[in-house]
């Protein structure tokens, strides 16, 4: 594969292992909680779904002239990853609290224990659990199909994209099937704000590209981007870390 093919694969696998670990947090807590059979068939839906959506919007996101597609794509990913990436610092600087997915997952496992029993058919034995992983998976599993279409199709790569969430997603499935816990020793925190740097950098390239620039070296400019972005969000961490240092009511 190229170099872009290459950063294409690598940011798409990284966003999507970090919504897996979530769906996977969740479909675990309804399995444990309630019944494995309901959970498993809540998540099959779910992914029937989801491929639903993607064969209806995959060929209509595809058809859209490219400079409109990166211009709006970059524009989202730019929110999107900025937003990552602000969450990322915050919590890496000790401003926001870290993503504990043991907590997430005690918190899903207990009110899944504590709902009522729903109803039972031979198929879904508990309506709660089936309710409880297609919400999860669906929801975590739009994001996923969010990251493959906007990537794939704005670097007309799709199966790169898809291969590289389809690999995340088997990865983590697979893991939290082999320990049937949840994945806390991911560090999610660290992906977050790998993840929101790569979003932000391809907003900025695609962004930039839709509205009429040219980047030197073309996609080769994310060389530059990455580690510039990067740059950047470690200076804020550090600055935040060093205010958070300084006792209430001081003056600088």
């Amino acid at each position: 594969m190229t170099a872009g093919a290459w950063a294409l694969f690598l940011a798409v696998f990284l966003a999507c292992a970090v919504e897996a670990v979530e769906a996977t947090t969740i479909v675990l807590a309804a399995g444990t909680a309630r019944d494995w059979r309901s959970a498993a068939t809540g998540t099959g839906a779910a992914l029937a779904v989801l491929a639903v959506i993607v064969a209806v919007a995959g060929p209509a996101v595809s058809a859209i002239p490219l400079h409109a597609l990166r211009l709006v794509i970059g524009a989202l990913l730019l929110v999107f990853g900025l937003q990552w990436l602000r969450k990322a610092i915050l919590r890496a600087s000790g401003h926001k609290a870290l993503h504990d997915e043991d907590k997430l997952y005690a918190e899903h496992l207990a009110e899944a224990a504590a709902a009522q029993a729903g109803g039972r058919t031979a198929l879904v034995p508990d309506w709660y659990g089936f309710t409880l992983a297609f919400k999860g998976v669906v929801l975590e599993g739009l994001e996923v199909v969010f990251i493959v279409l906007t990537f794939g199709s704005n670097a007309r790569d799709i199966p790169v994209a898809a291969v590289a969430a389809g690999v995340a997603v088997l990865l983590v499935a697979a893991a939290g099937v082999a320990v049937r816990a949840p994945l806390a020793r991911v560090p999610e925190n660290t992906l977050k704000f790998i993840v929101g740097i790569m979003l932000t950098s391809f907003g900025l390239l695609w962004g930039a590209e839709g509205a009429g620039a040219r980047w030197p070296g073309s996609d080769a400019a994310l060389l530059v981007l990455i580690p510039a972005v990067a740059a950047g969000a470690a200076g804020l961490t550090a600055a935040l870390r060093r205010s958070s240092a300084v006792p209430a009511g001081a003056q600088a």
